[in-house]
């Protein structure tokens, strides 16, 4: 079954506002300095960011080598465990995955082979989310999109 780009859009903001996700790693810490190449690992360099309120940013990162998009989402100030997730989909090839639990610095790394295709990709902290679409398509404009619940 194909997702498109507002019910896939539709069901992680559904599953994160209730809950009904699951953490697929344990809580995270890191010093205060993190950074998404620290997150995702060696080889992979900004290519996107959405800052989520004045929480802290979600991050796209790309490795040349390999294809592959990452995403993580990096607390301005790490502390107390909160909800907070990372997600990326690729629409042409219908690949998704995400990270959400309580963590105290990042969630993710979250990654997806994205070499020529369009991503849509986002990231939350607490109750604010960020979500981008159609992001690094070469001349289409990408949309973005954040809420508070």
């Amino acid at each position: 079954m194909r997702f498109t780009r507002s019910v896939l859009a539709a069901s992680a903001v559904a599953a994160l506002s209730v809950g009904t996700m699951t953490a697929l790693a344990s809580p995270a810490s890191a010093a205060p300095n993190t950074t998404p190449q620290k997150v995702c690992g060696s080889g992979y360099k900004t290519v996107n960011s959405a800052t989520v309120g004045s929480l802290g940013t979600v991050y796209l990162t790309y490795n040349a080598s390999n294809g592959q998009n990452c995403v993580a989402t990096i607390r301005n100030n790490p502390g107390k465990a909160v909800n907070m997730s990372a997600w990326i989909y690729v629409p042409d090839t219908e690949e998704s995955h995400y990270d959400e639990g309580l963590f105290t610095s990042y969630a993710g790394p979250t990654y997806a082979y994205g070499k020529g295709h369009c991503v849509d990709w986002g990231g939350s902290i607490a109750n604010t989310y960020v979500q981008v679409y159609g992001s690094n398509c070469g001349s289409l404009k990408e949309h973005r999109v954040t809420f508070t619940r």
